[in-house]
């Protein structure tokens, strides 16, 4: 039976991939959220959101869905300018959503996780365990798993020796799908998909251009971050074929919760319009706090071909 580590993490110096970590500054700013658009008259009903995939063939690509995501998924300590949920991996995937941002820094032998300096009282078994048990009582889903390094600079060669030992010494290769191609939804189902961004490991590159077209301007700030997620949903819907990525989270001028607070009834409403009630393969959509905003991961869910 694998297991997982509950060894803490060693501590580091307090600074940051992105810098903001180190220190907050106090801005503030006004939301912009504007007059609700017109919402269709008829919506489709949302299969049980810890189920949802079930509705959908098993041939469905999965670059066609619209998948509710969550940006720096474990991420739930460490005060405001780290913390970017407040619901366990768990919760997570038991609200709908599909996609989940790992984050993890080699600490004797395991990897811990972390948001920048700030370790998040979890190892990425933990992680595994939450993504099993799930998927165990739901065996018509699957997870997106992005796994990168995060605060450290170990090389790709032990980054992928410490993911192996999980895979082979810890029991954990069932768990996944370590193809290099995205399957289909089929051949996804009850698995964790690994999307890698680290040049160590197996699985589907992540932000391979030939796979994938990602909008993460994590430094704009919530009025000129809001066009560039809607500009990618239209793509989106206009183009398919990528798998497109549209993050929602920023960490600009304010910490992650005050602009998830700002951008995401917007990105509701536009999902909500009229206009756009019928587009699907919206692709992946990572949020910061998707729980604060009431019938947001529906609305994605809702943007999915009726199965």
């Amino acid at each position: 039976m694998p297991t997982t580590s509950n060894r803490p993490a060693p501590a580091g110096p307090l600074t940051s991939r992105r810098g903001f970590l180190a220190g907050a500054l106090a801005v503030s700013a006004t939301a912009v959220i504007g007059a609700a658009p017109a919402v269709a008259a008829t919506r489709k009903a949302v299969r049980g959101t810890q189920d949802w995939m079930g509705g959908l063939p098993d041939g469905t690509a999965l670059q066609r869905l619209t998948i509710p995501g969550t940006h720096d998924s474990g991420a739930r300590f460490g005060g405001p300018w780290a913390e970017c949920q407040n619901t366990t991996i768990a919760q997570q995937l038991q609200s709908g959503v599909r996609f989940l941002d790992v984050r993890c820094r080699i600490t004797s032998g395991s990897f811990a996780i972390h948001h920048g300096a700030a370790f998040q009282n979890m190892m990425f078994g933990d992680v595994l365990v939450a993504c099993r048990d799930f998927l165990a009582a739901r065996p018509s889903e699957t997870v997106l798993m992005r796994v990168k390094q995060e605060y450290s600079s170990e090389s790709d060669a032990a980054f992928r020796a410490v993911f192996d030992d999980y895979l082979d010494g810890r029991g954990w290769r069932s768990l996944f799908r370590l193809d290099s191609a995205l399957p289909s939804l089929g051949g996804a189902r009850g698995k964790v998909v690994l999307l890698a961004d680290n040049g160590g490991l197996p699985g589907v590159r992540y932000g391979d251009p030939a796979v994938f077209d990602i909008q993460d301007d994590y430094m704009a700030e919530p009025f000129a971050k809001y066009p560039k997620i809607e500009a990618q949903f239209r793509k989106a819907a206009q183009q398919p074929g990528k798998f497109f990525m549209n993050y929602v989270s920023t960490a600009a001028l304010m910490p992650p919760r005050w602009n998830a607070d700002r951008l995401n009834p917007q990105v509701h409403s536009f999902l909500e319009r009229s206009e756009t009630a019928g587009w699907t393969g919206l692709g992946i959509v990572p949020l910061d706090y998707p729980n604060q905003r009431g019938g947001l991961v529906e609305s994605l869910i809702r943007h999915n071909p009726v199965g």
